[in-house]
C-alpha cells in the first residue's frame, strides 16, 4: 500500500523536488447588470464614461525627516463605468485613478460590491488588478444605472 510519504527512484534523483503544476481556471465575465448586493470576485470588461475626484489629500506631516517612504497622496475618485446591461459607479484608490480615465476600456478583476448609504459601488482592492485593454465594441446602457438604487436591509424574524 503506497503513503503520501512514498518516493519513487525519479524523484529522488538529483536531490530535486516532485513538481506540481497549479492549474488556472480561466476567468468568468460577468455582465454590470447582474452585479448584486454583498457580492464579490467579480471580473468584468467595461468602459470608463466619466471620472470625478473627490480626495486628494496630501500626508500630514511634511517635513523631510519623518515622512515615512511611500506616504503619497490619497486620492480617490468615483468613475461612471458600464457595459452593455448598465452603469455602476466605481471608487478607484490611489494609484488606480490615473487608470480610470474616460473614454478608456478596463477589464476589472476580482471586483466586490461596496455599499455607501444604502446603493452599489464596486470596488477594487488589494487583492484584485485593474487593466487597460484595447477599446471594446459594445455600445453602454447609460439608462440603467444601479448605484441609482437603494437598498435597504431588512431582518426577517423566524
Amino acid at each position: 500500500m503506497a503513503t503520501v510519504n512514498d518516493t519513487t527512484s525519479a524523484d529522488t534523483d538529483n536531490n530535486q523536488q516532485p513538481t506540481t503544476t497549479v492549474v488556472k481556471r480561466k476567468p468568468v465575465f460577468v455582465k454590470v447588470g447582474d452585479l448584486k448586493p454583498g457580492t464579490n470576485g467579480h471580473t468584468l470588461a467595461v468602459k470608463v464614461l466619466s471620472s470625478t475626484t473627490v480626495l486628494d489629500k496630501k500626508p500630514r506631516n511634511t517635513s523631510s525627516f519623518s515622512t515615512r517612504p511611500g506616504a503619497a497622496n490619497t486620492r480617490i475618485a468615483e468613475c461612471l463605468i458600464g457595459d452593455e446591461t448598465g452603469t455602476i459607479l466605481f471608487t478607484a484608490r490611489n494609484d488606480q485613478v490615473d487608470l480610470m480615465k474616460a473614454g478608456t476600456t478596463v477589464i476589472i478583476r476580482n471586483a466586490k460590491i461596496d455599499m455607501f448609504k444604502g446603493s452599489m459601488r464596486l470596488a477594487v482592492d488589494k487583492w484584485g488588478r485593474i487593466e487597460v485593454t484595447e477599446p471594446a465594441s459594445f455600445t453602454v446602457k447609460e439608462d440603467n444605472n444601479l448605484s441609482l438604487v437603494e437598498y435597504e436591509l431588512v431582518n426577517v424574524a423566524e
